[in-house]
């Protein structure tokens, strides 16, 4: 973005100024924004629009002294308030809309930039560098909107992902843990009947037990009757 910022600053189109027609200011803020002394250059042109206010180059001029302290919206005014002065000469309503569309392009305003751009070739075909701006604002909306369909593709995804959630969760009326109670009291039905099936078994075999004890003793008894 750096880079751009640069190449559009560098590409900021002046206009020649007659030195009969305009005021001493306006002749002082040329020789200011040669000097790079851009703010005291903003000066003498407001100084010289107050006294002519319909001054092509003062308002032309003080546009291109504000787009150099990066006061892109201001900038901008002045440009359009100078297409609207109306000048005769196409090649000063060509550069009015470059430097128009250099301003609508690093506020971001691509797609109006590139109308500015058009406006400017319209007036002044063979501007080499109204038309390199225009090529490179021209992809710069190609790319943001492959960027904004990449982003509703995405968006997209998330919303059939969500959809998918949904229809995979259980409802609120649905009781999905019913099952494993009714296993759970199963379960525990079963371990009762268990239970007392051991329980039985083990009381028959302790009656076992002690009916082969008592017959045991009946027959020690005999024997030793017989041993006697």
């Amino acid at each position: 973005m750096r880079k751009i910022v640069y190449i559009l600053m560098m590409s900021i189109l002046t206009v020649s100024v007659s030195a009969q027609k305009e005021s001493d200011d306006v002749r002082n803020g040329n020789k200011l924004y040669k000097s790079s002394k851009f703010t005291e250059a903003e000066i003498a042109y407001r100084k010289g629009l107050q006294k002519n206010s319909k001054s092509f180059e003062a308002t032309y001029n003080l546009g291109n002294a504000l787009f150099r302290q990066k006061k892109y919206a201001e900038a901008l005014q002045q440009y359009n308030n100078a297409i609207s002065l109306q000048p005769k000469e196409k090649q000063r309503i060509a550069a009015a809309f470059h430097n128009t569309g250099n301003s609508l392009l690093l506020d971001k305003k691509v797609e109006e930039s590139i109308k500015a751009y058009e406006m400017a070739l319209k007036n002044n075909p063979k501007d080499n560098e109204t038309r390199y701006n225009l090529a490179y604002a021209q992809a710069l909306l190609k790319q943001q909107n492959k960027n904004k369909d990449k982003n509703k593709d995405k968006n997209k995804d998330k919303d059939k992902n969500k959809d998918q959630n949904k229809q995979n969760q259980p409802k609120q009326d649905q009781k999905p843990k019913e099952q494993p109670q009714q296993q759970q009291q199963q379960k525990s039905q079963m371990s009762k009947e268990n239970a007392q099936q051991i329980l039985d078994a083990l009381q028959q075999d302790e009656k076992n037990a002690q009916e082969k004890a008592k017959k045991q003793q009946v027959r020690g008894t005999k024997n030793a009757e017989k041993n006697w």
